[in-house]
């Protein structure tokens, strides 16, 4: 991804991970994926709350098609190359206080963050996506009321050169960091 430039000095990690849709089909171990769930355990979160809740399933077992019904048609067309597909949840209130927690996304938000990086130095493909039905993930899924469905991920070998390359030149720029960022007071 040597087209990718920062304006300013970060890891190399950071700036060539992106989320193709192009993956190969082949299966993953059980280690390789349990490294990506290893790596968002160590997310910071407020008060150490953790509220990260991550479900799975790996393509060629039964409850594939549970998740796969899930994804809306366009996302069906890429991810059936993937070798799993993680539904990313978030508890919405703290374990010691049983108090809402106002930054349960953000944490939780965190934790996937450190998934995707761990995925690209792992040479895997990481692709979070919010094209599935969250009601039915939640009722299909038996997850309880004061949890968030957040997003879902799918997760494989990359695919063809051909098909990422296209992809990369598809893909946006990213905005300058004077566009999001301001001191001292919000500004537009």
């Amino acid at each position: 991804m040597s087209n990718r430039k920062p304006q300013y000095n970060v890891s190399a990690t950071i700036i060539n991970r992106w989320s193709p849709r192009s993956m190969s089909g082949e299966s993953i171990m059980d280690d390789e994926l349990m490294s990506l769930f290893e790596a968002a355990r160590w997310a910071p979160s407020s008060y150490n709350g953790q509220p990260w809740r991550f479900i799975y399933v790996k393509r060629d077992t039964p409850e594939w098609h549970t998740f796969f019904d899930l994804l809306v048609e366009f996302n069906k067309s890429w991810c059936k190359n993937a070798a799993a597909l993680v539904l990313i949840i978030s508890k919405n209130d703290f374990v010691h206080s049983g108090e809402p927690s106002r930054t349960h996304s953000f944490d939780t938000g965190a934790a996937w963050q450190n998934l995707a990086l761990q995925g690209t130095m792992n040479g895997l493909v990481v692709h979070g996506m919010s094209g599935f039905d969250y009601e039915k993930a939640k009722q299909v899924l038996n997850i309880p009321d004061g949890y968030t469905v957040e997003a879902m991920c799918a997760v494989g070998k990359p695919g063809s050169k051909k098909s990422i390359d296209e992809e990369l030149k598809e893909r946006s720029n990213r905005k300058p960091v004077e566009e999001f960022v301001s001191e001292g007071t919000f500004k537009e």
